[in-house]
């Protein structure tokens, strides 16, 4: 069971995001907070898998409050739930400790996806989201040299990821299963010397 918490000040979307939720079967949501403060006051005893933020809280920001939980309790995944969708925002929530960026208003089977894949070690991203970070890393590949570490596979994974792909529609795409996306992309983490997708996309992209 995943153990979900949600940060939101809209009591109407705090409502219905956790009775979404409640349609999966191995999810569970263990607390929804109407701000930072509350929800940092309950961290150390709930303890959840993974956290849904808004940016918009009342007093201090969810990237702020991304920012000072992920450096107590490095373990917790943490997505950006939101309809902010300006580049400084992504960049600094994912900059943050964020491991997904979710753009309000998808489909109770999106969602779901989007927590057991960061859950498994996966970075999801909305489609604009995904097309915003691409769009920062406009170069050709050869001008890449970290690419050269990888094999073919691997760069395909790596494509992948940078579309914003998530490893089932990888996995999908290549006709393999997801474990075997898990297993390269555990193996692209390790040649790059990196932990998570965006640190690897920058170490490429921006190297």
């Amino acid at each position: 069971m995943i153990k979900v918490a949600i940060v939101e000040d809209d009591a109407d979307i705090r409502k219905l995001t956790a009775s979404l939720l409640s349609f999966s079967m191995d999810i569970e949501c263990v607390g929804a907070f109407e701000s930072a403060e509350s929800f940092t006051t309950a961290l150390p005893s709930l303890q959840p898998d993974v956290v849904l933020m808004d940016i918009g809280l009342p007093q201090q920001n969810g990237i702020d409050c991304v920012r000072h939980n992920h450096s107590l309790f490095p373990n917790i995944e943490y997505i950006m739930f939101t309809d902010h969708i300006e580049s400084k925002g992504v960049f600094d929530a994912l900059t943050a400790g964020a491991s997904g960026y979710v753009v309000k208003g998808g489909t109770p089977e999106k969602l779901a996806d989007a927590i057991r894949d960061v859950k498994n070690g996966g970075s999801p991203m909305s489609r604009p989201i995904a097309r915003m970070v691409t769009a920062s890393f406009k170069r050709t590949e050869p001008q890449y040299p970290e690419l050269e570490k990888l094999t073919e596979q691997e760069r395909a994974v790596l494509r992948g990821l940078n579309e914003g792909w998530s490893y089932k529609e990888i996995a999908t795409q290549k006709y393999v299963s997801e474990n075997t996306i898990r297993s390269q992309v555990r193996s692209i983490y390790e040649k790059l010397q990196v932990h998570t997708r965006m640190e690897a996309l920058k170490k490429v992209f921006n190297s």
